[in-house]
């Protein structure tokens, strides 16, 4: 049985259970030889935190594993152990305390952290360590609409032993903080969904925040998952990565054969450095990291901010606004031509843990439908849905964005994989979300930061 342990930081007694041992939350080379001795104030390193354990009383389940909520990178510090409480498998302990993770092993591991392994090594690890129900899982970005499906879709699946923190309890823009939360939690399995998002207006008024979050979010992860030997690691892109001008449907290999769509350059540039690390790690240090690109997404906990949100959830709140104050007129962007496609988050989730388990090209590959329309349609099936009286007209002095992009996906076919969820049904189900949570939905009573 692993020992309880306390972890003395900033004068404060914050409660550590180490229970991690499977992937060590301290194997035998992190054991410490005397507690810390910070005074109150005095700055605390990371990695010498990461030491700086002793064994006392059991006070929480021995099954479970919590980490200081307000140590990575926000700082050190917490006031006590006030509001603790379960969600399905997962532990959160409130206040300025701890996320919690319920149900880690407690046999120990000795993998060293991951350097360059021989490719023959690589193919038994990857045969050895298979996603199971049993795997310890990190789902980056799990509050927002990706991450928050792909957490739904694994509990429903039996996968108990989820690692999650929000963006208050791990900045991961912040290397030595994602370090040291890699060090402590030691996942095997990584979902790579974290990024700052959003449609035609945020992407053109906040280039550099795109730029500088994502490229920064994609490096700490990818690196830390690679220092500290995470098994697979499924990285998410976006079909943005794309030439503004390609022939259609867009096969993976058209990337980077022709300029950018100007009004989501930074997001774009981004993704495909994300892209080209996973495949870099993969090169050099034979790491199993994959990349997925998705199409446009929609579905519940979608962003519904009229000036950041992406076309499908902003058509939805407008028609809705206009139905609340009786307006018959509603007015959409651009001349309604340009062709989209549209993949429900839900299939998105299912597409994500299937090529996790199946997947491990370092090509990346296209996830959706196959099926694109115009947004004049797709105004029009939201209108049918929401407010059927509404009466549609277009700004032409906004712009359009790129004419069509519509994904190649029969790699992704060939594998055994097609999406479920029809366009229709996909925005009945998420507007009925939306009426359900009308008063606490992002971007419905204030403008909301959309880092996840």
């Amino acid at each position: 049985m692993a020992p309880e342990t306390v972890c003395w930081l900033g004068g404060q007694v914050q409660m550590v259970q180490n229970a991690l041992d499977h992937r060590g939350l301290f194997d035998e080379r992190d054991q410490p030889k005397a507690p810390a001795t910070a005074g109150t104030g005095q700055h605390v390193d990371p990695e010498r935190a990461a030491h700086e354990v002793r064994p006392a009383p059991g006070l929480l389940p021995r099954r479970s594993a919590l980490a200081p909520a307000g140590l990575f990178g926000r700082g050190l510090g917490g006031s006590g152990l006030a509001g603790i409480g379960v969600l399905s498998h997962r532990w959160y302990v409130g206040g300025a305390g701890f996320v919690a993770v319920a149900g880690v092993p407690e046999t120990h591991d000795e993998r060293p952290p991951r350097r360059s392994w021989p490719q023959d090594t690589m193919i038994q690890r990857r045969q050895m360590f298979r996603l199971t129900k049993e795997s310890r899982i990190y789902v980056a970005g799990h509050t927002g609409l990706v991450g928050s499906a792909i957490v739904r879709h694994l509990e429903q699946g039996g996968f108990s032993h989820l690692l999650l923190a929000t963006m208050g309890q791990l900045d991961l823009r912040d290397q030595a903080a994602v370090n040291y939360w890699f060090r402590a939690m030691r996942p095997e399995f990584v979902f790579l969904v974290a990024g700052t998002v959003g449609g035609i207006w945020a992407n053109s008024t906040r280039p550099a925040e795109f730029i500088y979050d994502n490229m920064m979010i994609h490096a700490t992860v990818v690196h830390a998952a690679h220092l500290f030997g995470a098994t697979k690691l499924l990285y998410l892109g976006s079909s943005c990565i794309y030439p503004r001008e390609c022939a259609q449907p867009i096969k993976e290999e058209y990337l980077l054969t022709g300029p950018l769509e100007p009004t989501n350059e930074s997001y774009a540039l981004a993704k495909i450095a994300g892209v080209k690390l996973c495949q870099s790690y993969h090169r050099q240090y034979n790491c199993n990291f994959i990349s997925g690109m998705p199409t446009n997404l929609y579905g519940p906990r979608d962003n519904f901010d009229l000036t950041s949100s992406h076309v499908l959830p902003a058509l939805i709140r407008k028609f809705h606004d206009a139905k609340l104050s009786g307006r018959r007129g509603v007015v959409i962007w651009g001349t309604g031509s340009p062709m989209r496609e549209f993949l429900h988050v839900d299939d998105l989730a299912n597409a994500c843990v299937f090529l996790m388990e199946h997947y491990e090209d370092p090509q990346h590959i296209n996830i959706g439908t196959g099926i694109d329309l115009s947004i004049r349609q797709l105004a029009e099936k939201v209108r049918d849905v929401v407010y059927p009286e509404a009466e549609l007209a277009f700004d032409t002095s906004k712009p359009d964005g790129t004419p069509r992009r519509l994904l190649n996906v029969s790699r992704l076919h060939k594998l055994g994989w097609r999406h479920k969820i029809d366009l229709v049904r996909g925005v009945e189900d998420t507007y009925q979300w939306f009426l359900d949570h009308v008063h606490s939905a992002r971007g419905v009573e204030q403008p909301a930061p959309t880092t996840t």
